[in-house]
């Protein structure tokens, strides 16, 4: 019955992506990429968007960025196999430069798309929610009305959003590629991260 609700949940984001062809943000609407895991897992990972590699595979954190996640969540001992995996925006946001390139969604972009996410979150029902990067956590602020977050502020750090859900933001996997000295922090905060799934 999860399964049907999920579908029915993706469905419906499916029509609404459609709808935005005229949209003068760009982006790859016509190839949504949907979450993936267990429905009532513990934990559930949220990244920003699909990049090329997501939308060519229609599966979330698969390229660059979702090896370095494969990687650490190895390191800590945290098995993906048993978190739900999804992403704040389902499609990938482009610009052109000299080819196609990723860009950050907007802001509206996030917020027009929380209605899916909030309904994942709703299906999935974790106990944790671990935001990576910015506009994840911007996304998970917004539905559940946190404020204004910001990763380099909160991250590593626990934040109760009720008796039953704590948000856990970290950042971006992408983030360490770019940004070696991001390596420890990223591999600290998900140690803790490993713990708090021990509680």
């Amino acid at each position: 019955m999860s399964d049907k609700i999920l579908e029915t949940i993706y469905e419906k984001e499916r029509e609404r992506l459609l709808s935005l062809s005229s949209s003068t943000l760009t982006g790859e609407y016509t190839s949504p990429v949907f979450g993936e895991g267990k429905i009532n897992a513990q934990l559930m990972f949220i990244g920003e968007a699909p990049g090329k590699d997501e939308t060519t595979l229609s599966r979330p954190f698969v390229g660059k960025a979702g090896k370095q996640l494969d990687e650490i969540l190895k390191a800590v001992q945290i098995d993906r196999k048993t978190a739900f995996v999804t992403n704040s925006v389902k499609y990938r946001p482009t610009r052109i430069k000299r080819t196609v390139a990723n860009r950050t969604p907007a802001k509206n972009e996030i917020k027009e798309s929380a209605e899916c996410l909030k309904r994942e979150i709703e299906l999935v029902q974790p106990r944790i929610i671990a935001t990576l990067g910015n506009s994840p956590l911007y996304a998970v602020s917004h539905i559940f009305s946190l404020g204004n977050l910001l990763i380099g502020n909160v991250h590593g750090a626990p934040i109760k959003i009720d008796d039953e859900t704590v948000l856990f933001p970290l950042y971006h996997p992408a983030s360490v590629i770019y940004n070696r000295s991001l390596i420890d922090t990223l591999k600290s905060d998900m140690t803790k991260l490993a713990e708090l799934l021990k509680t």
